[in-house]
């Protein structure tokens, strides 16, 4: 019998020079740059320390500051400690200087943050799930005034909304400074977006299906869902308005409403006033027990704040 004839076609093609060396070197070079070992850069680690590192500066001038003396201010190198430690007696001094007013400035930022920033969020939650979820007129409209809404700054219309507290006799009140806190566009888009992606309408429906109302699907079925999403937009406003300065400037006259940032203000420029008294170190330690909620809340909420920031990012 005779063997098939073999065409050129179906002979295996002889292999290129150093093909058996370009396999392990590629295997390689995926092995070594997987998404667990990403490529390392120089540049970009240089980048990375010069961030942190500027971030990092003022608040260890900070810290530094506070345990630091009036006279030691200006006779020592900011970023090191002067021969008297004073913090314990510069916070018992920030407490009980002019009759303890801090004290009345910590609790009403407490309320401005607590009306404001929760009323805010709250309001976000309820305005973002009727969006995502509910198909009305006008909707397409509310989204262009959201965004564009978002594009708006603050102090933009802090001259307007004066006038308008003014003409209601609102002016050198606490609502004054709450109930513009009350509104925040991008807390709202920020909820439309994570409520259009966290609650599937399959399970909305069988809620509706199983008997349960409006109201009791969105706090039993739809809010536990919306909590990374809420807890990021809380985080958001309560820094807004816990770092409020120029609307309670122009709000109010009476300093025993003054938030945190507005006393500590008159308290640094007392000194530039005739016979006024320098206080710069309690300046200093005012800003430091300032920024201690702050911090206490982000490392507190970390994780939830992480995981309603990176919402939506993977597509399934």
């Amino acid at each position: 019998m005779t063997s098939p004839a073999v065409t050129v076609s179906d002979r295996p093609a002889p292999p290129r020079p150093g093909a058996h060396r370009a396999a392990p070197k590629l295997r390689a070079a995926r092995r070594r740059y997987s998404p667990g070992r990403p490529r390392r850069s120089v540049l970009l680690t240089l980048l990375t320390g010069l961030v942190v590192l500027y971030s990092l500066v003022p608040l260890v001038w900070l810290v530094i500051s506070a345990t630091k003396t009036q006279e030691g201010l200006s006779d020592s190198f900011g970023l090191w400690f002067d021969g008297d430690f004073a913090l314990w007696d510069n916070i018992t001094q920030t407490f009980t200087y002019d009759d303890g007013v801090f004290t009345r400035w910590l609790l009403n930022t407490l309320l401005y943050v607590g009306l404001g920033a929760g009323g805010a969020t709250f309001l976000a939650v309820l305005g973002g799930y009727a969006l995502a979820k509910f198909e009305f007129p006008g909707r397409r409209g509310v989204f262009a005034v959201v965004i564009g809404a978002v594009a708006v700054p603050g102090t933009a219309l802090a001259v307007p909304t004066f006038l308008m507290f003014s003409k209601m006799g609102l002016t050198d009140t606490p609502w004054a400074v709450i109930v513009p806190s009350l509104i925040s566009p991008f807390g709202l888009y920020l909820m439309w977006v994570f409520a259009s992606e966290a609650i599937p309408a399959e399970l909305l429906e069988a809620a509706r299906i199983d008997g349960a109302g409006e109201v009791r699907t969105f706090f039993r079925v739809a809010l536990p869902l919306l909590a990374p999403g809420i807890v990021t937009v809380l985080l958001f406003t309560m820094v807004a308005t816990w770092n409020n300065y120029f609307l309670p400037l122009i709000m109010l006259k009476d300093p025993d409403w003054y938030p945190l940032t507005l006393g500590l203000n008159s308290w640094n420029q007392q000194a530039q006033t005739a016979g006024g008294e320098a206080v710069f170190n309690l300046v200093v330690t005012g800003s430091l027990i300032t920024i201690l909620p702050l911090i206490a809340a982000f490392l507190l909420l970390q994780k939830y704040w992480q995981s309603g920031l990176a919402a939506g990012s993977v597509k399934e």
